[in-house]
């Protein structure tokens, strides 16, 4: 077999077999390879953005990296948006990006580039292959490198690809078990936990809050009459009906500084010590007191499981009951069409194990509360603060889930870098349903133009206009139509809840247009 076959036979043996790709003439082996081995699912997508967002989401529900295919530095450029995003979230992923044949490289033809420059930034582990006979192995390593957490980026040179490899496909790999968390920080935790000072348990960044976890920090928490949060955007959190009541640390830096500001014992699971998003004038850029004392119980790649366990042990917290949220549907609304009717539509209408992508933005504020008491659901966050994720997250979402309702919450702005995902999700027929929250506002950017004080707060004609993305007046239906997603326009509550509802009890790639004002009115 040559390197390309062997390469696609080693990702398959380990499990990973979606593909998301756009290939070019250096990939062309890599795609005739597909028609030779066997197992590996590959999505075409129309833009590298999609392409990383696409991996990401499809991680986080898959619990396991899917591979992209990436065409040489331009290409990997890009995905880089979302490759950050994915790396600021601890999600896993194999990135094989193809280059020129390596006698090739010399002449420094146009796409020619530091491919390994480029990649370096939002990877791991970053290696380029150097003959047919490395391949497979090279491959292995970045499965293995990339785990359940890290980002993994391989150089695949044409001649690499279209070479022989007599050494054939490598065989499974073995991913190690997470790390165990030490009894010292065990009872370091609980001696801090039952000190009497205001704690406060903080879980999220890559680690996921699954049902399981949510309820035994729940117990932890009651146990000791500690608070319990996540941070402002974890991974991945299992929300609704029978889920465990935890807070999420407020995104504004002002808010979240008034919400800490009594803590004196932070125990941090997975999450990093908070900090604002940006640096503004006269507020701090640590969000926790000065006086509070940060406790790390487990890293992401820890065994987050068995520190929470041997934690209720050390804590006698067994027979504690969590606190969970029990189902309360909002109503149906009426009347105008806002952020907050529209959450209610869509706390009311939400089926049960659905999956919510959030890139509403300002306008889905009101969405997380609403739906607290909904049926249960996975709720993804943007993790990393590159816009353009949602779109291409959902795509990857419903790939991994194809029994489950994707629901993904997109602001008209940000769905405008990614809106090729809407092709993939009609091409695959994927079960999504996108809402667009077209206020024709970069509201967030009106919001924190504001906050940092520029201009006194107040931007003058030029300034207002590059905050303003309503003229021309964007078309989502229309766009969504042309690439063959049925679409519709919503302007009242009684619309939107009935376009809604009929969503959720469709199949298929759906978009929902919800005129709705922006928070400046």
């Amino acid at each position: 077999m040559n390197g390309a076959e062997s390469l696609l036979s080693t990702l398959t043996n380990s499990g990973i077999d979606v593909c998301f790709t756009n290939p070019g003439t250096s990939e062309m082996h890599f795609v005739a390879a597909l028609d030779e081995v066997e197992g590996m699912r590959c999505v075409l997508c129309l833009f590298e953005g999609v392409i990383s967002g696409a991996a990401d989401g499809y991680a986080r529900m898959a619990r396991k990296p899917a591979s992209t295919l990436l065409h040489l530095g331009p290409g990997l450029g890009n995905a880089l948006a979302n490759v950050h995003n994915a790396k600021k979230g601890c999600v896993p992923m194999v990135n094989i990006v193809g280059d020129h044949a390596t006698y090739h490289l010399h002449y420094d033809a146009p796409l020619t580039s530091d491919i390994e420059g480029i990649a370096g930034p939002v990877s791991h582990w970053v290696h380029t292959s150097e003959a047919p006979e490395h391949i497979a192995r090279d491959a292995a390593e970045a499965i293995r490198q990339a785990g359940s957490h890290r980002i993994a980026t391989l150089m695949l040179p044409a001649d690499v690809s279209w070479g022989e490899n007599p050494a054939g496909a490598e065989p499974a790999v073995s991913i190690g078990a997470p790390a165990k968390v030490s009894t010292e920080r065990i009872a370091e935790a609980a001696i801090r936990l039952r000190s009497g000072k205001n704690c406060m348990i903080m879980m999220g960044g890559g680690t996921e809050v699954t049902l399981e976890r949510g309820h035994k920090a729940s117990q932890i928490a009651e146990a000791c009459g500690a608070q319990l949060c996540t941070d402002v955007f974890p991974t991945r959190v299992a929300r609704g009906e029978g889920t465990a009541m935890i807070e999420r640390l407020p995104y504004l830096a002002e808010m979240a500084v008034d919400r800490l500001k009594d803590v004196e014992e932070l125990i941090l699971i997975g999450a990093k010590s908070p900090v604002s998003f940006f640096a503004y004038p006269d507020v701090p850029s640590a969000i926790a007191p000065p006086s509070c004392e940060h406790f790390v119980l487990a890293e992401n790649e820890d065994d987050i499981d068995q520190a929470l366990e041997s934690l209720i042990a050390a804590l006698d917290a067994g027979e504690t009951p969590p606190r969970i949220h029990e189902l309360a549907l909002c109503d149906a609304p009426r009347g105008d069409l806002d952020a907050n009717t529209a959450a209610m539509a869509i706390a009311h209408h939400l089926p049960q194990d659905a999956v919510i992508v959030d890139e509403a933005i300002t306008s889905g504020i009101a969405v997380a509360p609403m739906t607290a008491t909904a049926r249960r659901h996975d709720w993804l966050n943007q993790t990393g603060g590159s816009i353009g994720w949602g779109l291409s997250a959902a795509v990857g979402a419903a790939i991994a889930c194809p029994q489950r309702k994707v629901v993904c919450l997109e602001g008209d702005g940000s769905a405008m870098y990614t809106i090729q995902a809407l092709w993939t999700m009609a091409r695959e027929e994927l079960d999504v349903t996108v809402v667009i929250f077209n206020n024709r506002k970069y509201s967030i950017l009106e919001l924190e133009f504001a906050r940092t004080g520029a201009r006194g707060g107040v931007p003058g004609p030029k300034a207002a206009s590059m905050l303003d993305i309503g003229k021309p007046n964007m078309d989502f239906v229309a766009m969504a139509t042309g690439m063959g997603v049925k679409a519709t326009r919503a302007s009242t509550a009684e619309e939107f809840s009935a376009q809604f509802a009929g969503a959720m009890k469709e199949n298929g790639p759906r978009l929902i247009d919800a005129q709705v004002p922006s928070l400046s009115g």
